[in-house]
């Protein structure tokens, strides 16, 4: 089982900015593995859950997407998985979930994978480790900085900044080359 969840903010004024790559991740595994996110009220979130084959091996998956903003990211999550995965997380949970992010210490069309670290500073994932407890679990760091060493922007009003064409096509792209790392 894998449960990934993609952090952004809900509402049109936020599509295709930075702080939204998370979405954007969740957007395209849905769009990847024909899913369909649908919205529930109990969560505040859109979610999907579902069976994948990969390499011949099926695999239960579960995309997440929290609708309550940013810095209430975790509350969702906490909701979610007590609901849905309260004994299953009790044994190993870090090891099967997934939160991807933007993260302004990256480059834009950059990305890593770790495990228990994300930037130095995100409210979304703030959030997260303050409901859950801990900060055990994968990290999808996706890289929106492209202000190449000029920071006259404050990173809370540059991560809320809506992505030029060219900016849009680099994170598809280290979108579509994570998502095929972890399921192809």
């Amino acid at each position: 089982m894998k449960i990934i969840v993609g952090l952004g903010n809900p509402g049109a004024e936020y599509q295709h900015t930075r702080h939204n790559a998370g979405f954007s991740f969740i957007d395209h595994l849905a769009e990847k593995f024909s899913m369909e996110l649908r919205f529930d009220k109990k969560f505040q979130a859109d979610f999907v859950k579902g069976e994948i084959v990969q390499k011949g091996l099926a695999e239960d998956i579960c995309l997440f997407k929290p609708m309550a903003f940013m810095n209430r990211s975790g509350e969702s999550l906490q909701k979610f998985l007590a609901y849905y995965y309260s004994q299953f997380f009790e044994e190993d949970e870090g090891n099967h979930l997934i939160v991807a992010h933007d993260d302004l210490d990256l480059s834009l069309g950059k990305y890593a994978l770790h495990k228990g670290k994300g930037p130095k500073q995100h409210n979304g994932l703030t959030s997260i480790y303050e409901q859950l407890g801990h900060k055990n679990f994968w990290h999808l760091r996706l890289g929106v900085d492209s202000r190449g060493g000029e920071r006259k922007v404050p990173a809370s009003d540059y991560v809320l900044m809506k992505l030029q064409s060219d900016e849009q096509q680099l994170l598809k792209q280290a979108i579509e080359e994570v998502a095929a790392s972890l399921f192809d």
